[in-house]
């Protein structure tokens, strides 16, 4: 705000970025805040995702992403299996 204020006071469509993007981040934290500081909101309840893997209708496991080809290569490790077993 400072470095828009003195260099560029009369370029407006900067100053409307920057309060948009300020605008926007306020709107996230409030979201944050309003999901426990979580990012994304649960598609499930814990209770009813710890009751489908003990009854066997869901599986845990850990997903590994490649970071080089992310959009292309991941896989899933299922816990309690051998590291063979993956999907």
């Amino acid at each position: 705000q400072n470095y828009l204020d003195n260099f560029w006071p009369d370029l407006k469509a900067a100053h409307e970025l920057f309060d948009s993007i300020v605008q926007a981040r306020r709107e996230r934290e409030s979201e944050s805040q309003e999901n426990h500081g979580k990012e994304y909101p649960e598609h499930l309840p814990v209770e009813v995702l710890e009751a489908g893997i003990k009854s066997g209708r869901y599986l845990q496991g850990t997903l590994s992403v490649n970071k080089h080809r992310a959009q292309l290569e991941a896989f899933v490790r299922l816990q309690g299996l051998g590291s063979k077993d993956t999907g």
